[in-house]
C-alpha cells in the first residue's frame, strides 16, 4: 500500500466549491465528496462507501453514505477493531485492574508462565514475540483465533502453553509481528482481570457511555463460505442475525459497528477519553495509545508511510499527530490530532480499496479543514 499511496498523496491536491455549515465554521467538502463518488463509480467491486468526519470542538461535521449503503448500515471492521480492543485494556489499566507493563502471568496464573515476560503493552503493540498474522495466518497451534466455538480464555491458554511454537517465538520487544493470536491473549486477559465477558466489557466501557447503536464482536472468519477470509464476506450484508454467537470473539478483527458508532469512538479519542455519558479512558491512556511504542526498542512496521505503532494505532513518524487503524475489508479510520479532527471510511471489499480511497481523499479533507471559515 505504501508507494502507490505516496504517489497519490502528492498528486491529489485539489479544491472544491460546495459549502456546509457546522457551528461557526463553513466547510467546503465538495471536492472530497466528488472524489468519493468517482471512486464508487469507477470500482465495480465497490457497492458503496460509508463516511463520517468529526472534529473535536464541533462533533460530526460530515456524514454520508454513497452507493447502495445507508447511514444505519452495520459493517465488519476487520483490523479496524484493534484500537477498540486496545482501548478496553487501557480502560482496565485506568481502573487499576491490570498494569500494561506487568507480565501477563501476574494476572493469568499458571498458564501464563510459559511466556513469563510478555506484557499487555507488548501484545497490543504487536511486539510480544508470538507469531503474527503476517508471518503465518494459518499457523496450526494458533488456529483457535478464527473459531467461533470454544472460549477466548481457552484459546489464549492454548496459544500461550503450546510447545509447538517454541521454534518460532522470539523474545518480546525485538521485532514487530503484526496481528495474530497475541490479540486473543489480550482479550482473555481483559476477561480474567475484570471477571466479565468481552460482550459485557464492550457494553459497559463503550456502548453505554458513548450511546452506541450496534458495536459488538463476532468471529466471522469461518462462518461464510467462498472466497478468502480476508475479503469482505458478502453473506453478511449488514445483517447481525447471520453472525453465530460466540464466546471466542476475534480480538484483532471481529468488531462490527455503524459509521456513527465509529465516529463517536473517534470523537472520544479527540476528547481525551470522554464521551457524553462519562469518561471511557484517561487522557494519559489516550495519549499512550497513539504514541509510537515500538520506537522504544528500535522497531519499525516496515510501512513506508506509517512506520511507527502504538497500542492499536499505526503512527506516521514524520507526522506523529497522524495515526490510522486500517482493516483488511477496507475500513479506514484516522485521527489528525494537530487539526483536531478524525475520519472513517467503511468499505466492503479489501484493504487495498480502503488505502486507495484514503490516499485520494485525505488531502482534500485536510484542505477543507484548513480552509474552513
Amino acid at each position: 500500500m505504501r508507494r502507490p499511496l505516496a504517489a497519490a498523496f502528492a498528486a491529489l491536491l485539489l479544491a472544491g466549491c460546495g459549502d456546509s455549515s457546522h457551528g461557526s465554521r463553513v466547510y467546503d467538502f465538495s471536492a472530497f465528496e466528488q472524489e468519493v463518488q468517482s471512486f464508487v463509480d469507477e470500482e465495480p467491486a465497490i457497492e458503496g462507501v460509508g463516511v463520517i468526519l468529526v472534529r473535536r470542538d464541533e462533533g460530526v461535521i460530515y456524514q454520508r453514505s454513497f452507493g447502495t449503503f445507508t447511514d444505519d448500515r452495520i459493517y465488519l471492521l476487520a483490523s479496524s477493531s484493534k484500537m477498540i480492543t486496545a482501548g478496553v485494556l487501557a480502560h482496565l489499566a485506568d481502573e487499576g485492574l491490570l498494569d500494561l507493563d506487568e507480565p501477563v502471568v501476574e494476572a493469568t496464573g499458571e498458564w501464563g508462565s510459559n511466556n513469563p515476560t510478555i506484557t499487555p503493552a507488548q501484545l497490543l503493540s504487536n511486539s510480544s514475540g508470538l507469531l503474527g498474522l503476517v508471518d503465518n495466518p494459518a499457523y496450526g497451534p494458533y488456529l483457535c483465533q478464527y473459531l467461533y466455538t470454544g472460549t477466548m480464555q481457552d484459546c489464549a491458554r492454548n496459544v500461550f502453553t503450546t510447545a509447538a511454537d517454541d521454534d518460532v517465538v522470539i523474545p518480546p520487544d525485538t521485532r514487530f509481528r503484526y496481528g495474530g493470536a497475541q490479540w486473543q491473549v489480550a482479550g482473555a486477559l481483559a476477561e480474567i482481570v475484570s471477571g466479565k465477558s468481552w460482550a459485557d466489557l464492550i457494553r459497559e466501557i463503550y456502548t453505554e457511555p458513548c450511546g452506541l447503536e450496534a458495536l459488538g464482536y463476532a468471529n466471522h472468519y469461518l462462518q461464510f463460505s467462498g472466497g478468502s477470509p480476508f475479503n469482505y464476506p458478502i453473506g453478511f450484508n449488514g445483517d447481525l442475525s447471520t453472525l453465530i454467537p460466540t464466546d471466542n470473539p476475534n480480538m484483532e478483527g471481529g468488531a462490527y459497528a455503524t459509521t456513527g458508532d465509529y465516529g463517536k469512538l473517534l470523537l472520544m479519542h479527540l476528547h481525551g477519553g470522554m464521551c457524553d455519558g462519562g469518561r471511557v479512558l484517561s487522557d494519559a491512556a489516550v495519549r499512550r495509545m497513539h504514541e509510537d511504542r515500538i520506537a522504544s526498542y528500535g522497531g519499525s512496521t516496515g510501512n513506508a508511510l506509517f512506520d511507527g505503532y502504538g497500542l492499536g494505532w499505526w503512527v506516521d513518524r514524520e507526522n506523529p499527530a497522524l495515526t490510522v487503524d486500517p482493516g483488511a475489508f477496507g475500513a479506514f479510520p484516522w485521527i489528525d490530532e494537530e487539526r483536531g479532527y478524525a475520519g472513517f471510511f467503511a468499505i466492503e471489499a479489501t484493504s487495498a480499496y480502503g488505502a486507495e480511497l484514503f490516499a485520494r481523499t485525505y488531502p482534500l479533507v485536510t484542505e477543507a479543514i484548513d480552509e474552513a471559515r
